[in-house]
């Protein structure tokens, strides 16, 4: 890690430490392929993300934020360094009690749900999995939570639109109850009306479900609207954490995080 990283890192990143903590991660590294074919990934990455709070990871592709994520989720095996979430270390396995704390919203609402699947299958499969009981009564909760409502219920994935889609995975993400949301990208792949509009019903179930967001975008008006903090990332390393107001302001230490900020010139929060 760099040492302006280590700066900006280093007092945010002692595992444990701290009681009220969703996530907390310390020198993660994460690598594919062996010898020769290594390739690393991430390179001790450090922060910390306090319970309700909403976080972001941004930088351009191949940067390595997907990539924390994916090890967060058990998804990916060949990490080391420290990861805790709710005060517990995670090991190399996720079992139940994690997924009913953490939940992923992915990039593509259109690949994420199976086509052959109604709406309430996705939802009640994913309830019955968790051993919830009144699967109906929650199924049209988590529906009206997302702002469709009971009439979409019966509907196909082919019968929604991208938004509508969306919302039904944000659906299928809350039915756990989870307390921490991992957010891939969640709006890259709608239209920008549908993405405002996305975004403000995560702002309002952040604030309702008292939920912790762990976000990562490329795109910094999406972060700007949804995160109070950042972590920008660049070839693996995160170079810098800065306040969202920073970011607003074009303040920054690092040149890279300056380099993002002025191709972004002219964005605005949503």
């Amino acid at each position: 890690m760099s040492a302006n990283s280590n700066r900006h890192t280093a007092s945010n990143a002692d595992p444990g430490s701290q009681s009220g903590n969703a996530i907390e991660i310390a020198d993660l590294s994460v690598w594919f392929g062996h010898g020769a074919d290594r390739v690393d990934a991430v390179k001790s990455a450090s922060f910390v993300l306090p319970r309700g709070a909403s976080f972001g990871l941004v930088g351009e592709s191949g940067s390595g934020k997907s990539t924390i994520l994916r090890a967060l989720t058990g998804l990916v095996k060949s990490w080391q360094g420290t990861m805790l979430v709710n005060g517990e270390t995670l090991g190399r396995k996720r079992g139940k009690d994690f997924y009913r704390q953490v939940q992923m919203v992915f990039q593509d609402p259109y690949a994420s749900l199976h086509p052959r699947h109604s709406v309430d299958q996705v939802l009640s499969e994913t309830l019955s999995l968790h051993k919830f009981g009144d699967i109906n009564d929650r199924v049209e909760k988590l529906l009206t939570d997302v702002g469709l409502g009971p009439q979409y219920r019966f509907r196909y994935p082919h019968q929604l639109s991208g938004g509508q889609r969306q919302r039904v995975a944000i659906a299928r993400a809350l039915a756990p109850s989870p307390s921490i949301l991992l957010l891939d990208e969640p709006t890259s792949a709608l239209d920008v009306s549908v993405q405002a509009e996305i975004l403000n019903l995560l702002t309002d179930l952040r604030e309702e479900q008292n939920l912790t967001y762990l976000m990562v975008s490329h795109n910094l008006a999406v972060v700007g609207h949804l995160c109070e903090q950042i972590a920008v990332m660049q070839n693996g390393e995160i170079v810098e954490i800065l306040p969202v107001e920073d970011m607003r302001q074009l303040k920054s230490s690092h040149h890279y995080t300056q380099h993002l900020l002025e191709a972004s010139m002219g964005y605005k929060s949503t």
